[in-house]
C-alpha cells in the first residue's frame, strides 16, 4: 500500500474513529493523541493492511484494541471515563435536574450491562456507528451486533420503567 492508497483507504477513517476513541478515552485530547499513535502503527503496518480483505474493519479494531490497551495500563474504572451523555439544555430548572438525574440513571443502567451490549448501545446510539462497523470493530456478525442492540436497549427499558414506575400504584 503507498502514501495515497494509504490516505484515501486508512487515514480518512480518523474523523470517523474519533466519536469512539473520545468516548473510550474519556476526552477529546487524548482521542487525537490516539489517533495519531493509531495512525502511526497502521502506516508502519501498512503493507500487511493492503492484503487485508476488510480494510475499514481492521483499522476499527485496531483502535478499539488501543483504546483497550492504554485503558489496562491506566486502569481506568469505567466511573472513571465519562459515557459523555449529552444533557439537553433548559430554561427550567426543574426540567434542567430532571435531565441531569436521567443522565445520571442512564450511565448507571449501562455500567450494568454485559460488556458487548454496553459496548454496541454506546457505538451505535452515541457515537453513531452503522451495523456493520460495529460488527468488524468487536469481530461480530452483523446479526449478532442487531441482537445485542435490541437485548440492550430492552434492558435499559425495563430498567427506566423500574426506576419511575417505583412508588406508583
Amino acid at each position: 500500500m503507498n502514501k495515497k492508497e494509504f490516505r484515501l483507504k486508512v487515514f480518512s477513517l480518523s474523523e470517523h474513529l474519533f466519536p469512539m476513541v473520545s468516548r473510550m478515552l474519556g476526552n477529546n485530547a487524548n482521542a487525537e493523541d490516539a489517533i495519531q499513535e493509531i495512525m502511526m502503527k497502521l502506516w508502519l503496518k501498512r503493507k500487511q493492511i493492503g492484503l487485508h480483505p476488510n480494510i475499514t474493519g481492521f483499522v476499527f479494531l485496531t483502535a478499539r484494541n488501543y483504546c483497550i490497551d492504554l485503558m489496562r495500563k491506566k486502569r481506568l474504572e469505567i466511573d472513571d471515563s465519562p459515557l459523555q451523555l449529552e444533557i439537553l439544555k433548559s430554561e427550567n430548572g426543574q426540567e434542567q435536574l430532571e435531565w441531569k438525574e436521567l443522565n445520571i440513571i442512564i450511565k448507571k443502567i449501562l455500567k450494568s450491562l454485559p460488556e458487548q451490549q454496553r459496548e454496541v448501545i454506546m457505538m451505535r446510539d452515541l457515537d453513531g456507528y452503522e451495523f456493520i462497523e460495529i460488527a468488524a470493530a468487536l469481530k461480530l456478525k452483523v446479526e449478532h451486533v442487531r441482537v445485542l442492540l435490541s437485548r440492550a436497549r430492552n434492558q435499559v427499558s425495563i430498567e427506566l420503567e423500574k426506576t419511575y414506575s417505583y412508588g406508583r400504584g
